[in-house]
């Protein structure tokens, strides 16, 4: 299976925007390895942000093989890397949760940070305080181009530690419209209709806005 690459030039940095095809393939893996998470005692309703996400990168590893996914010998699932938000910048500003390379992406860009950035958050129906931490810690990271500052897309994972997760999407949107935010509340996919999730999109001051992907995986 090919997956192709769009891509435009950025100042400084090549600009990365994925392909449909490989944004779904982003997609599918993530929602193939909760299940291989799931399954491991570690990965309950009562255990931490890091934890759970341990898992499911170790998961994803997992089943990029036991599904035998066509891009299984393209994406690198990596462990979770210090992260320099612009070009040039001495320290690092920020860490990353899953970050995701792409063999296509680097033969064809060079660039050594991650092509893809899975950022990961617990949520809860009811729960304000994570909701606000949703967007706070991991929206307007993409939003202020702390993260994926030359990505086209970003992706968020919510763990659902309890209710559904239609639930969840009202308590984000209604965080996002009492700060006058409603342009960005998330949507059912219509780019993906076939996988579900919902996508929202964020405007940027210096490199245009950016779509997000969000996979509401249940704990149940």
């Amino acid at each position: 299976m090919r997956l192709p690459l769009g891509q435009s030039a950025a100042v400084g940095r090549k600009f990365i925007n994925l392909s449909p095809e490989l944004t779904v393939a982003v997609i599918r893996t993530v929602e193939a390895g909760w299940p291989i998470a799931l399954a491991r005692p570690e990965v309950t309703s009562q255990a931490d942000e890091v934890t759970i996400t341990e898992c499911l990168r170790d998961a994803m590893r997992h089943a990029l093989v036991q599904h035998r996914f066509p891009w299984r010998k393209t994406m690198i699932v990596a462990p979770g890397t210090e992260s320099r938000s612009q070009a040039g910048m001495i320290s690092p500003d920020g860490r990353t949760d899953i970050p995701l390379f792409l063999t296509r992406v680097f033969a064809r860009s060079g660039e050594h940070d991650p092509h893809v950035i899975l950022e990961c958050k617990r949520v809860a129906e009811g729960d304000a305080s994570l909701a606000r931490e949703y967007v706070v810690e991991g929206i307007d990271r993409f939003r202020t181009g702390k993260y994926s500052e030359n990505h086209r897309r970003g992706f968020m994972i919510g763990y659902v530690l309890s209710g559904s997760t239609q639930g969840v999407v009202d308590a984000v949107n209604r965080y996002l419209l009492g700060r006058s935010r409603s342009a960005e509340a998330l949507a059912p996919s219509t780019a993906m209709p076939t996988y579900g999730g919902w996508e929202s999109e964020h405007p940027r001051s210096s490199s245009g806005p950016i779509s997000l992907h969000h996979a509401l995986l249940s704990m149940r």
